[in-house]
């Protein structure tokens, strides 16, 4: 490795910084030039002008040079030109691979994205097959400033394969602030995964510090760079557990370029309705079954009723018959056809309008398709109609499904049990859809319902993370909305800490409507260290016995800690100690101990950061109800009291996930502080 302690001009460490000088500058014209556009005189009408300025806005910002993020951090030289024969004496290429595309005036590329496929051997090529490269070189960052340059010459035999340092170190480098890209350090088998084609849906398994979170976002980056067109109109979605994990995760797409990403939770996507209460565990298990979705649709579709009047249609002074039995006909038809119960109701006044225009036909006369439309539009018949196959409101289904036990037990028969129908009726039932305190499980039932009464919309892709707290009828909800499209589903079973987490990936994905879907195994953990896992993978055969343990491979240790201690100072203690260090940390407890918690922590003086909220010089410490610590992590972490952890769940088992999942938050060290024994599942 070389560092800048006496630069030359004919220092290889210098004529990088030039390089870089000379890229950043090129970034800056590409802005310029865009920013210097004029759209005056381009547009044919003020829309089309207001989607061009729009466009020309997010092309300004996905160009625009982050000072503290590295424009490349690698190089590639290749033994011949890409896609070349490699002919004896064929010269080979030299590429810089960075976090976008930069050319210079002439149009020749200075920095090449690290998605496009001349990039790929970066992440793949290895002594045993070097891909056609002679030399990769990785660049070490300060502030900024590029300071370090290593090299591996993976065609030179003589030389041994060596663990990278830079690469350890920007594995290891401490995390303050939101979630940052892992571009640099992505490892084969997650670089196999990124690169994915769209058309098929991919499940990864990946235990805590594997990159799973990283390797979804990337594969969404990598799929809008291989396939922008069609995705820029058919959309993409990440989907995470709450709004603190997305807010924590939503600078890592921006910082790759794309700007077009919708982030939501499950919640956001059914928000039908207000939510205004909770339900209990054994309700919120019978809700969340995929056996609802059958119970809504016997409850629908039991509006429609056969007809046992004609349709007599009136023109002028002749007058069309429809036999009951011919609408019944057309009724079954469009019943045994299974599309959706909105487009067979639009359908239907077409099918007995087009019944008159036969009887027309026959008659000697000569109706055109603007007939039909009128006859269909006769008051007799959207009068029939209206009584045969009424409009349905999905969240008065709903509301009716939960407040009428008869209603309930004529649809449920056969489906649900008469203990699981009384677990979901509500004591007091709602006289309205406002007045209603619907809860999270509803709102999903009620996206059910909507759905099978209108089609969902659905997205080009759609990823899908901590994906294993979710019920059966969520998975529904998402899968809805990558009906045409695909997704990326990502989680940890052994992190699974709802009462109705998932038992199996090919259970969900059956759900999810991707039953042939890829699952993908991540057993290498790159963010916590080694004595964390293997302590917090003690819990695995009771919580997950399927899972494979998670083999750290970092190089520094970091630290663990047992701390037993006799009151809450102790805990704010522990809490100074680690202040001392660099990094972010993370106070995580039971839910029910923050506030005594956060009352001794205002009590020393030590000002703290709720889940969410970005970590500052100054302000590094968060405290972190165990509830909402999944898909967050912090350099340091004091867990406090790990069995108040497992009480504070409805049962043990749910208990030890939520606990596995606090002690793997630590990136470099853990201190565990109990006044209580510990769990014996702890060893």
């Amino acid at each position: 490795m070389s560092t800048p302690d006496s630069l030359s001009a004919d220092d290889p460490l210098a004529r990088e910084q030039a390089h870089l000088a000379a890229s950043r500058a090129a970034l800056r014209a590409m802005r310029a030039d865009v920013e210097a556009l004029d759209i005056t005189d381009v547009a044919a009408n003020w829309v089309n002008a207001q989607v061009l300025a729009r466009q020309i806005d997010e092309r300004i910002k996905a160009l625009a040079d982050l000072s503290d993020t590295p424009l490349f951090f690698g190089r590639l030289d290749y033994l011949h030109a890409p896609g070349a024969e490699q002919a004896e004496g064929a010269e080979g290429e030299q590429f810089y691979i960075g976090r976008r595309h930069v050319h210079d005036a002439a149009g020749d590329p200075m920095v090449i994205d690290w998605r496009a496929p001349v990039s790929q051997p970066f992440y793949r090529a290895s002594k045993k097959d070097p891909m056609d490269i002679a030399l990769r070189r990785r660049f070490g960052y300060t502030g900024g400033e590029l300071t370090a340059y290593e090299d591996e010459h993976l065609s030179d035999p003589a030389e041994a394969a060596k663990a990278s340092r830079l690469l350890q170190q920007e594995i290891e480098r401490p995390r303050v602030g939101p979630m940052r890209d892992i571009v640099a350090t992505i490892q084969p088998e997650q670089d196999e995964i990124v690169r994915s084609g769209l058309s098929g849906t991919v499940c990864v398994q990946g235990g805590p510090g594997t990159g799973k979170t990283a390797v979804g976002l990337h594969r969404v980056a990598y799929l809008l760079y291989a396939h922008r067109e069609r995705l820029a109109r058919a959309g993409t979605l990440v989907i995470g557990p709450n709004k603190s994990f997305l807010h924590y995760i939503e600078q890592v797409l921006p910082a790759l370029g794309e700007l077009t990403v919708q982030q939501a939770t499950v919640d956001d996507l059914v928000a039908h309705v207000e939510i205004k209460g909770t339900d209990d565990a054994a309700a919120a298990v019978v809700k969340g079954d995929a056996r609802m979705a059958e119970v809504l649709r016997r409850a629908l579709y039991a509006h429609v009723t056969m007809p046992t009047e004609p349709v007599v249609v009136v023109r002028g002074s002749r007058r069309w018959r429809v036999a009951a039995y011919e609408i019944e006909e057309l009724v079954r038809e469009l019943l045994e056809r299974g599309i959706r119960y909105g487009a067979a109701r639009e359908a239907l006044p077409q099918r007995i309008a087009h019944a008159v225009l036969v009887q027309m036909e026959r008659a000697g006369e000569a109706p055109d398709d603007r007939v039909q439309d009128t006859v269909a539009r006769n008051s007799a018949v959207k009068a029939a109609v209206k009584t045969i196959w009424p409009a349905v409101d999905p969240a008065k289904l709903v509301l009716r499904l939960l407040s009428d036990p008869d209603f309930l037990a004529e649809h449920a028969a056969g489906v649900l049990s008469d203990e699981e129908q009384k677990a979901i009726l509500w004591a007091k039932p709602a006289r309205s859809v406002k007045s209603a305190k619907w809860s999270a499980a509803d709102a999903v039932l009620i996206d059910e319902a909507t759905d099978l009464v209108q089609r969902t919309h659905s997205l080009g892709h759609v990823v899908l993370d901590e994906a294993q707290d979710l019920s059966p009828m969520q998975y529904r909800a998402v899968g809805r909305r990558c009906t045409t499209g695909s997704a990326t589903v990502l989680g940890d079973l052994a992190q699974g800490t709802t009462p109705w987490a998932t038992r199996s990936w090919a259970e969900a994905l059956s759900h999810l409507g991707k039953p042939d879907a890829v699952v993908e195994e991540l057993t290498a953990g790159f963010r916590v260290p080694t004595d964390v896992i293997a302590y917090a993978s003690r819990l695995l055969p009771h919580i997950a016995p399927g899972v494979t343990p998670v083999a750290s491979v970092r190089e520094n240790p970091g630290f663990f800690e047992l701390r037993p201690v006799t009151g809450d100072d102790a805990v704010v203690a522990a809490c100074r100690e680690l202040l001392d260090h660099e990094g972010s940390i993370g106070l995580i407890a039971a839910d029910a101990r923050v506030p005594a918690l956060a009352e001794a922590l205002t009590a020393a003086g030590l000002t703290y950061l709720a889940p969410g909220e970005e970590t500052t010089p100054d302000t590094r410490l968060t405290l972190v109800p165990a509830s909402l610590a999944k898909g967050l992590e912090y350099d340091y972490v004091v867990l406090d009291e790990p069995q108040a952890v497992v009480d504070g769940e409805p049962d043990e088992r749910t208990g030890l996930r939520r606990l596995y999942v606090a002690l793997t938050r630590a990136v470099s060290g853990l201190i565990v502080t109990h006044a209580a024994p510990l769990p014996e599942q702890l060893g």
